[in-house]
């Protein structure tokens, strides 16, 4: 039989060789998944997730944002002018 540095060449004393030896004739071992199977479910949770809420973002009203307080065109005239907490009867901002 042949030997192992035949095959690799001079290796430096470093040089780390992982083999995978099977028996004369059964062909190429089978190759390794590049992702093991926790990473893979990890993977799937995560896009799961995310696509959901990509779902549901699509769903919701566009206009959704025009109640909140920051999307006040007219709230930093009141800010500076100190109308926010002025409250009143029959008066509206």
């Amino acid at each position: 039989g042949k030997l192992v540095s035949d095959r690799l060449g001079s290796c430096n004393e470093k040089t780390k060789i992982v083999a995978k030896l099977t028996t004369k004739g059964s062909g190429p071992p089978a190759r390794e998944p590049i992702v093991s199977e926790a990473e893979r479910n990890a993977m799937t949770a995560f896009y799961f997730k995310r696509q959901e809420e990509l779902k549901k973002l699509s769903q919701a009203d566009e206009d959704d944002y025009l109640n909140s307080e920051w999307a006040d065109p007219k709230g930093m005239k009141r800010n500076l002018q100190g109308l926010n907490d002025v409250k009143a009867p029959g008066f509206r901002f």
